[in-house]
């Protein structure tokens, strides 16, 4: 199995079409060295980091587009 780390550069936007989400990105994808033996991080796929003011944003926008997914609610379900 391959492994990347992938680097979250700035994030974009988001959208969603047909039960998929969409992220358009700015990344920096390099192959993950090879974990070491014996410690555990064999099982390791592929990495993604990101700053925290993006990891902020990319919560803000997944929650609003999954708000957009839910059917809307009929007056008695208010």
């Amino acid at each position: 199995m391959k492994t990347y780390q992938i680097e979250i550069q700035r994030l974009k936007s988001i959208t969603h079409d047909h039960g998929s989400l969409d992220l358009n990105v700015d990344a920096l994808v390099l192959p993950s060295p090879k974990p070491r033996g014996g410690d555990g991080d064999a099982t390791l796929g592929t990495i993604i980091s990101l700053s925290e003011k993006d990891a902020r944003s990319l919560l803000i926008l997944l929650k609003a587009q999954l708000a957009e997914l839910e059917p809307r609610k009929g007056r008695s379900q208010r």
